[in-house]
C-alpha cells in the first residue's frame, strides 16, 4: 500500500468516537508512520539528514486527534516548538490537511509571529497552498483550546495549508504537494541555521515529568506524581536506580513505562529477568566461544547489543544523544555482586570492561563485538527488587552506587485503582515523550555543584549517628545527595522535601540490624527529622508500634520536618520491635 491508501484506510478505521484513544487503530497508524520516510526518500533527493518523523494517535496531554509530523531537528524537536510539516485530520475524518505549522504551547507564543514572518519572507506563497490559519473548528477537538492556558489552537498557529478529500486522495497530487512543502521547509531550516549560527537548533521541548504522569494515567497506571518525580530525578542523578518494595506495586511497570515513553522505539531498551543461576557476568556480557577461538557469543537477551548501540549513539556527533535503558527484573534473585561486579566497578572508575582478545577473522566472519566497552553515560540501569525467602540482600557496595526508591501502596492508591475503569494499555505510551528525550539527556548529562551547604548541619548530625552503627557515608554519597537535590529542584521540588528524599534514598537503605542495635539509633535519627524531638518515643514511635497513630496522621503533622524519612524510620522501628530485626527493604 502507498501512503495515500494507508491514509484512506486509517480514516475509515478511525471513524468512531474520537474523544478517546482507540488502540485497535494503532496498527494502521503505525503503517503510515513507517511508510512516510520511504515516501519522502522517493519524492525528493534534497531531503536533509536532519529530518525525522513522528506522530501520535491522539492520547496525549494536548491532543485528542491523530497527527503525523515531519521535523528538522535544527528548527524543531517536536510539535510544541519551532516549525515543521504536519498532517492533520478533520473533525469528521473525511478531510486531510497538509500543513506548514509551528509550535502551539505557551513557551512558543512569543515566537509564533516571528516564525510566521520568517517563513513568509523566505517563501511568501506556495502554489496550491493557502496562506494563513486553518478554518476555525476544522480539526478534531484539541485540548489546547482558546479557553485553556496551555497554548493556541493548531488552526491559529498554521502558516500554510492545503485541504484534501481523503476518499479522493490522489497519490501523484499528494506526493507532489508534499515535495513542494518539503523543499520549502528544508530551505527555511537552512536559512534559519545560517542566520542563527550561535543557536542552530530551536529550543528543546522542556522536560516535564507531569506530562509523563498524565500519560501513565491515560494508559491505566496509577503512580503518584512525587514517585514519578523522584524516579526521574534519580535517573538524572546517576544512571543506576533500584526500585524496591511490595511485590505487585508497579516497580517494573514504572521502569517499562518510562523507557517506552521517552524512547523512539524498542531498540533503546531491554527488560531482562534475572535468573537464580546467574553466577558470573556471562548472562549480561556474553563470552568468547571456547570451541571456536574466533567467535564471541553475545547474550540472547540483547544487553550487550544495547550497550553497543548506546555507545555508538553518544559517540556520534551528528545525531542527538538518546537514552537507552537496561531493566533488570528481580535483580536480587541471584547474588548481585557476582554477575554485576564489572558494572559496579566501571560506574566509579570509568574504565572499560574487557570482553575478548579476538583480533583475527575466520572465514571472513566479522567480529561486531569490541574488545572492551565502557559504560555509556546515556545507558540507564534500573533494577527491581522483591524481598522474600528466595532473594538475596544487597551489600553496601551496591546500595552506595544507586538511588533506592521504595514502592508502597496507600489506601488512596488502592481506592483509585478500584475506582478506575481504564484498562492497562502500555501501547499508548510508546514514544509519547520522545520529543523530550533530548532535554531529559541534557538534564542527566549536565554538571552540578555539590549543593550541600544549606543542608550541612543536618548531614553532619546523620553522619555522626550513622557512624556509631557502622553505616556512615562517604564523599560519593554526600556528592550524589547534593546532585539528587539539584535534580529534584529542577523538576519543581523545593524546601525540606529535597533533603528528605535524599535521606530516604541514599542514607536509610544501608541501615539494618538487630532490635538491640536499631532501637538505640532509630529514635535519634527520627529526632533529626522533627522540629521538636523531646518526646519522640512516647509521642511517635511507641504509638506507631501499637497502631495508635497512622501514616496519614504522620503526613499531616506539622512537627515533622522530613515526612518521608520519618515515616520509614517509624516502620523500621516497628519491625525491629516485633521481629527482632529490621532493614530498609521490606517484604
Amino acid at each position: 500500500m502507498n501512503i495515500t491508501d494507508l491514509i484512506k484506510q486509517f480514516s475509515r478505521d478511525y471513524k468512531i468516537d474520537v474523544s478517546k484513544t482507540h488502540s485497535k487503530n494503532l496498527d494502521s497508524f503505525d503503517l503510515i508512520v513507517n511508510q512516510l520516510p520511504k515516501e519522502i526518500k522517493v519524492i525528493t533527493s534534497a531531503v536533509s539528514n536532519n529530518l525525522f518523523i513522528k506522530g501520535s494517535i491522539g492520547a496525549g496531554v494536548n491532543t485528542y486527534f491523530p497527527w503525523l509530523g515531519i521535523f528538522d531537528k535544527r528548527v524543531s524537536s517536536g510539535a510544541t516548538k519551532g516549525f515543521y510539516i504536519v498532517l492533520l485530520f478533520s473533525n469528521d475524518f473525511n478531510d486531510l490537511y497538509l500543513t506548514f505549522n509551528q509550535g502551539s504551547t505557551v513557551q512558543s507564543r512569543d515566537l509564533i509571529e516571528s516564525n510566521r514572518n520568517f517563513v513568509y519572507n523566505i517563501y511568501d506563497s506556495i502554489s496550491g497552498f493557502v496562506k494563513g490559519q486553518l478554518p476555525s473548528g476544522s480539526l478534531v477537538k484539541i485540548k489546547t483550546d482558546s479557553n485553556s492556558n496551555n497554548g493556541k489552537k493548531y488552526e491559529e498557529t498554521n502558516i500554510f495549508y492545503k485541504k484534501y478529500e481523503i476518499e479522493n486522495l490522489d497519490e501523484v497530487i499528494f506526493t507532489g504537494d508534499l515535495k513542494k512543502l518539503l523543499d520549502v521547509y528544508i530551505k527555511c531550516a537552512n536559512e534559519f541555521t545560517k542566520d542563527n549560527p550561535q543557536s542552530n537548533k530551536m529550543p528543546l521541548d522542556d522536560f516535564d515529568y507531569k506530562v509523563f504522569h498524565q500519560d501513565t494515567l491515560a494508559a491505566g497506571l496509577i503512580f503518584s506524581p512525587q514517585l514519578i518525580q523522584r524516579f526521574i530525578a534519580s535517573l538524572c542523578t546517576k544512571p543506576f536506580v533500584i526500585c524496591s518494595g511490595l511485590s505487585g506495586s508497579g516497580k517494573t511497570k514504572l521502569a517499562q513505562a518510562f523507557a517506552q515513553w521517552i524512547t523512539a522505539n524498542e531498540s533503546q531498551y531491554v527488560i531482562v529477568p534475572v535468573g537464580a543461576d546467574w553466577t558470573n557476568r556471562e548472562p549480561l556480557l556474553g563470552y568468547p566461544n571456547a570451541l571456536n577461538k574466533e567467535e564471541y557469543v553475545s547474550p540472547e537477551n540483547g544487553v550487550l547489543d544495547l550497550m553497543i548501540r548506546a555507545k555508538h549513539n553518544i559517540e556520534n556527533e551528528e545525531e542527538p544523544t538518546k537514552p537507552y535503558f537496561l531493566i533488570l527484573d528481580e535483580m536480587n534473585l541471584s547474588h548481585v555482586e557476582r554477575y554485576f561486579a564489572d558494572f559496579l566497578s566501571t560506574m566509579e572508575s570509568g574504565d572499560s570492561i574487557p570482553l575478548h582478545k579476538i583480533s583475527s577473522k575466520l572465514d571472513e566472519k566479522q567480529i561486531d563485538v569490541p574488545q572492551s566497552i565502557t559504560l555509556p553515560k546515556n545507558l540507564f540501569i534500573i533494577g527491581t527488587v522483591n524481598i522474600d525467602e528466595t532473594t538475596y540482600m544487597f551489600s553496601p557496595k551496591v546500595l552506595d552506587r544507586a538511588n533506592t526508591i521504595e514502592f508502597r501502596l496507600t489506601k488512596k492508591d488502592l481506592a483509585d485503582f478500584i475506582k478506575s475503569d481504564l484498562k492497562l494499555d502500555m501501547q499508548l505510551l510508546k514514544a509519547k515523550g520522545a520529543n523530550m528525550s533530548e532535554s531529559f539527556m541534557a538534564m542527566a548529562l549536565q554538571e552540578t555543584d555539590k549543593n550541600l551547604k544549606a543542608s550541612e548541619e543536618d548531614l553532619k548530625l546523620f553522619f555522626s549517628e550513622l557512624k556509631k552503627s557502622g553505616a556512615e557515608f562517604g564523599y560519593r554519597t554526600a556528592s550524589e545527595m547534593g546532585r539528587l537535590m539539584k535534580m529534584l529542584e529542577l523538576l519543581g521540588e523545593k524546601g525540606d522535601n529535597l533533603l528528605d528524599i535524599a535521606i530516604m534514598q541514599k542514607l536509610l537503605p544501608k541501615l539494618h540490624g538487630s532490635r538491640n542495635k536499631l532501637t538505640k539509633i532509630l529514635p535519634i535519627l527520627g529526632g533529626f527529622c522533627l522540629n521538636n524531638a523531646i518526646n519522640i518515643k512516647e509521642d511517635y514511635l511507641d504509638k506507631f508500634v501499637s497502631n495508635n497513630i497512622t501514616e496519614e496522621q504522620l503526613k499531616a503533622d506539622p512537627n515533622i520536618k522530613y515526612h518521608i524519612s520519618f515515616e520509614k524510620i517509624c516502620r523500621m522501628y516497628k519491625n525491629a520491635i516485633e521481629n527482632g530485626f529490621a532493614s530498609y527493604a521490606e517484604a
